[in-house]
């Protein structure tokens, strides 16, 4: 029977890899799917995932697309996965999907968290794994105040790697949700959106904590909005603070038997 296509809901820690996009030398997530795909399938099946991210970048839910034989189950799939898989990747769910599914594609939003550590623990060697340590206090006021004009659809070429292509309709994204809570020891910056533009969570975390800080005054991120290019923002936030934490998809990609 032809392959068919299985959701992989993913977890990994980015730590030890090169990003998600399988690469010649390097350790890759996507590298080290294929190569179990590969071994329970005999032959090689590509691993799509929703959102390609970047060295040191985590995840508690991306989503992997695979086409496989018919005999596996999206359950027994996962099972067979995780007995391979190395201790930083895990399955933690699988679902069969419609034919026409595409993993990055058929993806109608997608959230990202970003942890930064403000108390003392947060230069534990535990910690700082995951969560950006910063030495000064945060203005919490300018946090919401910088983070709350990013709501709606916007151009976010200011927030674009240099090397994007200068075209707008490619610089424009929805943000659904952008909001800093307050955790113990810290902050997490939630954000969800149809689609992000490479490094552009960074670069936006990175920009708002120095306006918490108070090396950039407050209404940078409103002004960067409408910037020709990214020549005004701040250094991209480490990558390690960073998490792709759920991928979206509408009900219909899900096949009636998942």
């Amino acid at each position: 029977m032809d392959p068919r296509p299985i959701l992989l809901l993913t977890q990994y820690d980015g730590g030890r890899f090169a990003g998600w996009q399988r690469q010649p030398v390097a350790r890759t997530v996507q590298g080290e799917m294929e190569t179990v795909l590969t071994r329970l399938c005999g032959t090689h099946v590509p691993a799509v995932g929703a959102g390609r991210t970047d060295a040191g970048v985590h995840a508690h839910g991306q989503g992997v697309g695979v086409r496989v034989p018919a005999k596996w189950t999206p359950e027994s799939l996962r099972r067979a996965m995780n007995a391979l898989l190395p201790g930083d990747i895990w399955v933690a769910s699988a679902h069969r999907m419609t034919e026409d599914f595409h993993p990055r594609r058929s993806a109608i939003e997608r959230r990202y968290g970003y942890l930064v550590g403000t108390d003392e623990g947060a230069w534990s060697p535990f910690r700082r794994r995951y969560e950006w340590a910063v030495r000064h206090p945060l203005d919490e006021a300018a946090l919401h105040e910088e983070a709350g004009c990013l709501m709606g659809e916007h151009t976010f070429r200011a927030f674009a790697v240099a090397h994007t292509a200068p075209v707008d309709d490619h610089h424009r994204c929805i943000i659904e949700h952008a909001a800093w809570v307050q955790r113990d020891g810290g902050w997490v910056f939630q954000v969800a959106a149809n689609r992000f533009l490479h490094h552009m969570v960074r670069f936006l975390v990175g920009t708002m904590i120095d306006v918490a800080q108070g090396r950039r005054p407050r209404g940078t991120m409103a002004r960067l909005l409408v910037a020709p290019d990214n020549a005004g923002t701040s250094a991209p936030a480490p990558a390690h603070g960073l998490s792709l934490r759920h991928v979206v998809y509408p009900a219909s990609c899900y096949a009636v038997d998942a």
